[in-house]
């Protein structure tokens, strides 16, 4: 090696560090870790758009289709989709804010542990996490969300291959512009909470945000509902079709789907558990019932959409071969789960910014029940049980 890349490299190791005992003393002196005391008050952002019942719910969202206000859809205009990756590690639960969101996307990340990716536009989340790292497969479901979606992770998988998450939010163009990874963040955007759930858990468990902090570093980007080029993010935006719940004597009585992404790992496995007067259908994760920590309440979806996809392994060289692939692209078989009912069909991805369509057997697309929809990614050999 020349004289003149040893002191390139020499610079750079020395700017590194620089940089990282720089941000370490800021985030100290800025009480950057929390305790769990005072995160809850800390984390809230004291804004937090909320439907108004007593004001006429007549404004379509146009993720899931639920109803608000005409003052509600004033304040989602404003802004665009924010996706934030939230694990779903045995030590991370009972997690935050996954009730707050419009759409979720869950899928192995590694080792038979699922991730979620939450989508978030027509409703505020005041406490999200634990935030996690990126992964291939979810940059393809957030690609989804019209022009330079809003990604929020801790860093990602980044060795070259197939599965260089940020490799590939770089050839995207999103780095540093719609890309909102903690590496490049601090506080206040991301918190790290010692001991979320009042139990000492390891550090990877402990980074937290909040869409009203995410989307005000997004509008510092100029990127609010619109681009700096003035180009609408909905511009392209394939949007479901929606219609109202069945009534209830049309709807299906008891009904449980299990879902096991990888067979016996039961930790991960998943229960749907469908009420016929609410028309909801309640989440159990690993056997038991699955609370958001921020409403102390069960996780509920309106819709259950089941997506079947060609599960890989990246062979990239990483540790234990555990970085994965799915097949996102193409088309493959799907179960949607609403009003009880259980509809066979196909899903269809034609790009990564194309939108997922769904089908059923003569098909025609399906029309969702207004509320949230919760996609489920199972391998082909993954597990699905109604009854």
């Amino acid at each position: 090696m020349s004289k003149e890349k040893i002191i390139s490299v020499l610079l750079v190791i020395f700017t590194y560090i620089i940089a990282t005992g720089v941000s370490y003393t800021l985030f100290s002196q800025k009480g950057f870790t929390q305790n769990t005391t005072d995160s809850a008050s800390q984390l809230q952002s004291g804004s937090e758009v909320t439907s108004n019942d007593t004001l006429p719910k007549t404004e379509e969202c146009p993720l899931n289709g639920e109803k608000y206000s005409k003052k509600q859809r004033e304040w989602w205009e404003k802004h665009r989709p924010l996706g934030i990756m939230i694990e779903n590690h045995i030590e991370a639960r009972p997690q935050s804010g996954l009730a707050s969101a419009d759409v979720i996307y869950e899928a192995v990340a590694e080792g038979g542990i699922t991730r979620f990716l939450a989508i978030f536009y027509c409703k505020e989340g005041s406490n999200i996490g634990p935030v996690r790292s990126a992964r291939t497969y979810f940059l393809d479901w957030i690609s989804e969300y019209g022009d330079y979606p809003l990604y929020a992770h801790v860093g990602g998988a980044n060795t070259p291959g197939p599965a260089n998450a940020l490799g590939q939010i770089e050839s995207y163009g999103w780095n540093l512009y719609n890309d909102l990874s903690q590496f490049n963040l601090s506080y206040p955007t991301f918190k790290r909470i010692e001991q979320p759930n009042g139990k000492d858990v390891a550090t990877e468990h402990t980074m937290f945000s909040s869409t009203e902090e995410l989307w005000k570093v997004a509008q510092m980007r100029e990127l609010a509902n619109v681009n700096k080029d003035g180009d609408s993010w909905n511009k392209d935006f394939v949007e479901y079709s929606f219609k109202d719940d069945a009534k209830e004597t049309d709807r299906v009585g008891a009904q449980l789907i299990h879902l096991e992404p990888w067979e016996d790992y039961k930790e991960y496995a998943v229960g749907w558990i469908y009420d016929t007067t609410s028309n909801v259908y309640k989440r159990e994760n690993g056997g038991k019932p699955h609370v958001d920590k921020n409403t102390n309440k069960q996780i509920t979806a309106k819709n259950i959409v089941v997506l079947i996809m060609s599960e890989s392994h990246a062979n990239d060289g990483y540790e234990n071969n555990v970085h994965l692939l799915y097949r996102t692209k193409g088309t493959g078989k799907a179960y949607v789960f609403m009003d009880g009912r259980e509809i066979i069909g196909t899903w269809r991805k034609d790009g990564r910014s194309a939108r997922t369509l769904l089908s059923d057997s003569d098909g025609s697309p399906i029309e969702f029940n207004r509320g949230t929809i919760w996609f489920e990614i199972l391998p082909t050999n993954g597990v699905v049980n109604v009854s």
